[in-house]
């Protein structure tokens, strides 16, 4: 679109802003970049900033850049910057230029920079310890005190910034710190700290640097050297813009971006931090980063996400200036809303019950017309096999039902899907009283589901024909907590739910989904919706459960 045209969808503060500064000439075009640091994979709620970001930048014809915040060697790793990269390219977004940026880029430039702050007298190197300079520093209340290195001169301090740059110091021996205010109320201009010594490579730089920026030094000017008009950044660096503007102000940079806070996207029944998302990696409490219950990036993707379900759920959470908390429903609902429109159906029986129909003769077969997504006519139909012997699922059958209960039981007639009508005539059981095996009868009128005579059986089974099915595993996924604030009590992995994972080794499918590439996605009828799983291979196909489906029955076990 046009930069005069507006978007379609009512318009948030930031791109009322966005439209504003268009509209004054005050930019040509629209400039915007997602800075993520490579120290874990993402989650939702960077999909939330990447979706504003880069949808900002589309609206508006401008442009979007991934820019890698890559100012700490220590905790960074390439695993991580390939997998943010997957994961901006599997929402569905393309950075400017093809090939993500980084702040590393730019060391050099921002090295020169701060020597400049040096030389102008905004900039000293200080020699406190870590201790001492959190005492100097004040509270919320009291105001700081000048460091005694703070008066060091313009030579004295150029001299040891570059001594530091040649390594010639221990980490933590000195700092460098921009000269601001240390009786500020705002405790981020109390002579904040732009460089620390760090003897560690880099995964990028490799040993050439043994100094590193901040980030509240390093983003503001490599927002400027990329042109970048809207800096947009979440409400926790709101007390940061006064500095990220003095750094603007005070640098010889070539363009002047200005940073805009958001709300950022907090999710109930789940942790955001990447620290806590880390502990829940290495002390094994899920199997990697990707795990379904991780609510990142690549967690949801295995787990049978889908890029349209996340970016959807980002539109409808919206843009907003003030915290809040988003039930992590309306994350279930927009994947099951894309998923029912766009996932082909299959019938699967995960607690299989073994039903012989013995009226139906003895070695005939026939395959039934089904379907493929009743949402979708376009997407075709599918013939699954169907013979003497049957799945049903365990859960659908009661020997003694209560009342509201309509499935199978003995001398009840039901329908099965797309199939005939059955009536249960007997149960055998074997010597402990478990049922292991059911008999039936079946009306050859009703082919299809339907019967002639027009009656109507109060319920439909899914099933699967028993000569035919593919066994698989199937990995039921639950939320990973089991309170709304994990984080109440201080301790979050108490909080953790036992049941976050059922595996169920010997569920039965139709024939149809043999061969089924990872991640591949389906509705198994009734039960949910499924994804194929990486761990799956033509020996032994596995599917996670994405989300579930609504169970009145369910509701009404949970009521009583």
């Amino acid at each position: 679109m046009t930069t005069t045209e507006a978007p379609a969808r009512a318009l948030d503060f930031i791109r009322e802003i966005v439209e504003e500064d268009l509209r004054s000439g005050k930019h040509q075009t629209v400039v915007t970049r997602f800075p993520p640091e490579p120290n874990g994979y993402l989650h939702i709620g960077h999909a939330k900033s990447i979706a504003l970001n880069f949808g900002v930048a589309a609206e508006y014809g401008g442009r979007c850049n991934l820019r890698f915040d890559d100012t700490n060697p220590e905790k960074e790793e390439a695993e991580y910057a390939r997998a943010i990269i997957e994961d901006v390219r599997w929402l569905g977004y393309e950075f400017a230029g093809g090939e993500p940026l980084h702040a590393s880029d730019y060391f050099d430039q921002l090295y020169e920079w701060a020597e400049h702050l040096v030389t102008r007298g905004l900039a000293y190197v200080d020699s406190l310890s870590a201790e001492e300079m959190r005492a100097y520093r004040g509270t919320l209340t009291e105001p700081g005190k000048d460091s005694p290195y703070r008066t060091r001169g313009v030579d004295e301090n150029l001299d040891l910034l570059r001594r530091m740059r040649a390594g010639e110091f221990p980490d933590g021996a000195h700092v460098l710190r921009a000269k601001i205010d240390m009786a500020s109320p705002n405790v981020n201009l109390r002579d904040p700290v732009l460089y620390r010594i760090r003897h560690e490579d880099h995964h990028r730089t490799g040993g050439k640097w043994c100094i590193y920026p901040m980030y509240d030094y390093a983003h503001p000017p490599s927002d400027a050297i990329e042109h970048v008009t809207h800096s947009l950044c979440t409400l926790e660096f709101e007390a940061h813009r006064p500095l990220y503007d003095w750094l603007i102000e005070n640098l010889p940079v070539p363009s002047r971006p200005r940073q805009i806070e958001f709300a950022r996207l907090n999710l109930n029944y789940t942790v955001m931090s990447k620290r806590k998302l880390l502990r829940l990696v290495t002390e094994g409490h899920v199997r990697g980063w990707d795990d379904p219950r991780m609510p990142t990036i690549a967690g949801l993707r295995r787990r049978g996400y889908t890029p349209a379900s996340i970016r959807n759920f980002a539109e409808r959470v919206g843009v907003a200036k003030r915290e809040n908390v988003i039930d992590v429903g309306l994350l279930e609902f927009c994947v099951r809303e894309d998923l029912n429109k766009t996932a082909p159906r299959v019938m699967g029986v995960l607690r299989p019950l073994r039903v012989v129909i013995e009226n139906y003769p003895e070695g005939q077969s026939e395959e039934l017309e089904t379907p493929n997504n009743p949402e979708d006519p376009s997407m075709g139909t599918r013939r699954v096999p169907f013979s003497r012997v049957v799945y049903i699922e365990r859960d659908d059958f009661m020997e003694e039902p209560p009342k509201k209960f309509f499935r199978l039981a003995p001398g009840r007639e039901v329908r099965l899907r797309s199939a005939y009508f059955v009536t249960c005539t007997s149960v055998v059981k074997d010597d402990a009283g478990n049922i292991i095996e059911l008999r039936a009868t079946y009306d050859p009128a009703t082919r299809g589901g339907d019967a002639p005579d027009g009656r109507r059986p109060k319920a439909t089974l899914h099933w699967v024909d028993a000569a035919s099915a593919i066994d698989c595993e199937v990995r039921l996924y639950d939320r990973l907590f089991n309170v709304e604030d994990p984080e109440a009590g201080g301790d979050f992995l108490a909080n953790l739910n036992p049941r976050s994972l059922e595996v169920v080794a010997d569920a039965k499918l139709e024939p149809t989904v043999r061969g089924a590439a990872p991640l591949t996605r389906y509705q198994f009828e009734r039960l949910g919706y499924f994804c194929v799983d990486p761990d799956a291979s033509d020996a032994r196909l596995v599917f996670n459960r994405t989300a579930t489906l609504k169970d009145s029955w369910a509701k009404v076990v949970a009521a009583t």
